[in-house]
């Protein structure tokens, strides 16, 4: 053989030898991520019931945010991240026996989940019992703090009392009317209202609740026409702000007349509601999805592209989202899923989220998060009307009563309800 040939066949035989340690080198390594044992984590929503209107939306931000983990890699050298999604039906008693069966059962090391503070409050004893760990990401009343909850969501002071100062400011409202459903958070959460509404010298001229589910509001809309408030402050939960704001406006009462400020609706409730009946009220949250921002922009188009164009994210979607990433990051820093570890390396977590700045407090185990005020626009956005331009540090026991007066507060709406965080129904 001539030596240019000899050289060519030589060159052809080493290449041919690197692409064959290559791809036995990748097929090994496909392998051995695929004989990796995965780490499972729980979603615990309600995908049925009163509440699905609200929490179908987190459970898929929740989902997205796992893929994007996934993607990239996984976690602890590439193992992947498998969620096993558990429904609460809107129903306390489901959301414990459900909690208790991820943990002990299907053995996760982190469930995301729950919306209303009824459900966190009759799971948290779980998670203690158990030594779980919860990612709340809903805005809530406070009054508590867990070892074993990481409260993504606005604490009073994120969210309802700069949302009061606001309307007193800026609206010029001196007359509140408080309305909510009938459980422990819009219970609580007016207790903190009716507080700062007393200090500021302003009035508390109606208070009301509503069961949750019911849709019987015309006698409420009723006494709010009767009372001339200045502004309504809304706690309802679920599908009863459909047939609330359906009843406002045939009473007469319009954003104009008396604005309404919610602290449970965002973009993924309006397109239930028909945002056109709501345009010109108020909501108030930490992040809306007309935020500017590369982050923000990212996120909701990765969101768009797998769950479809027409789809819209929310504060709680937002925060869900970001609570599987800060997850990951305390995982990744433990070196292990385990839950002991991670409860310990999650209080060092922070990351640029799509609302700017997240990081959690590891005195209280909330998060550092902007607030912003926004009103409803025709297409169920939001144009952001106040912004704190910063995030602010959480305060979960409001100032106005001690820590022990808060608590002496909840045990009483917990004894007068029969041992539940929700008023009986019948």
């Amino acid at each position: 053989m001539p030596f240019a040939d000899k050289t060519a066949f030589r060159w052809v035989v080493g290449i041919l030898i690197v692409l064959f340690v290559a791809i036995a080198s990748y097929l090994f390594h496909f392998w051995r991520i695929q004989q990796m044992p995965s780490i499972k984590v729980g979603i615990l929503h309600s995908l049925t019931g009163t509440m699905s209107i609200s929490e179908r939306p987190v459970v898929d931000a929740v989902e997205l945010s796992i893929d994007e983990i996934n993607a990239s890699g996984g976690l602890l050298g590439g193992r992947k991240v498998v969620p096993i999604l558990a429904d609460g039906h809107s129903d306390w008693p489901t959301f414990a026996r459900e909690s208790t069966r991820l943990i002990k059962d299907e053995k996760v090391c982190a469930v995301f989940g729950c919306w209303t503070s009824a459900s966190r409050k009759t799971v948290r004893p779980i998670f203690e019992k158990l030594d779980g760990l919860l990612f709340y990401p809903v805005q809530y009343e406070g009054l508590e703090q867990s070892p074993n909850i990481i409260y993504l969501g606005a604490a009073p002071n994120q969210q309802i009392i700069p949302a009061v100062k606001w309307a007193f400011d800026n609206l010029g409202s001196r007359r509140f009317y408080l309305v909510g459903s009938d459980y422990v958070f819009p219970r609580a959460a007016n207790a903190v209202i009716s507080d700062q509404i007393k200090a500021l010298g302003a009035q508390v001229v109606g208070e009301d609740y509503i069961p949750l589910g019911r849709t019987d509001v015309e006698p409420v809309v009723g006494r709010i026409v009767a009372r001339h408030p200045d502004v309504i402050l809304n706690t309802i939960n679920g599908d009863t702000n459909v047939a609330f704001f359906r009843a406002l406006r045939a009473a007469g009462i319009s954003p104009k007349t008396v604005p309404t400020i919610s602290f449970s609706i965002g973009e993924s409730e309006l397109p239930s509601m028909n945002p056109s009946t709501c345009v010109g009220d108020y909501a108030v949250w930490n992040y809306f999805q007309t935020l500017d921002g590369s982050r923000n922009n990212a996120f909701v188009t990765a969101f768009r592209k797998r769950y479809g164009a027409d789809r819209v994210v929310s504060d709680p979607m937002e925060a869900a989202y970001c609570a599987v990433k800060l997850w990951a990051q305390a995982v990744e820093e433990a070196g292990t899923e385990e839950t002991s570890a991670v409860r310990k390396t999650i209080l060092d977590q922070s990351m640029a989220a799509p609302e700017g700045v997240m990081l959690i407090d590891p005195e209280t185990q909330h998060t550092w998060r902007p607030v912003r005020v926004g009103r409803i626009r025709a297409d169920g956005q939001f144009d952001v009307v106040w912004d704190s331009r910063r995030p602010v540090r959480p305060q979960p026991f409001p100032i106005s009563r001690t820590a022990a007066e808060w608590e002496q507060f909840l045990d009483g709406l917990h004894t007068g309800w029969h041992g539940n965080w929700a008023a009986p129904t019948n």
